[in-house]
């Protein structure tokens, strides 16, 4: 499990910096609002998940209370999941 959650914090940064350094500027700068719309749905299936796969790490105790909102304070910055990927791999 801790290897999809992985994964999916991987790809949820991805899309978390696509929609903030590609796809907002589109919508702003170049009158592109559906840029937003699909890598913000994107974005937001990927977190959904991120949180579901968190909370059962939680859950089955691969994870303590406070590494696990470490790990949801690194969801919500730019970069975070990256460096989180990094704190999994050292635990």
């Amino acid at each position: 499990m801790i290897d999809l959650f992985k994964k999916v914090a991987f790809w949820e940064g991805v899309s978390y910096l696509l929609l903030v350094f590609v796809a907002m500027p589109m919508k702003y700068l170049a009158g592109y609002p559906q840029a937003v719309r699909i890598v913000g749905m994107a974005h937001g299936v990927l977190f959904v998940m991120f949180c579901l796969i968190l909370a059962d790490l939680l859950r089955r105790k691969e994870f303590t209370f406070n590494f696990s909102v470490f790990a949801f304070i690194m969801s919500i910055l730019p970069f975070g999941t990256f460096y989180l990927e990094g704190k999994i791999k050292s635990a």
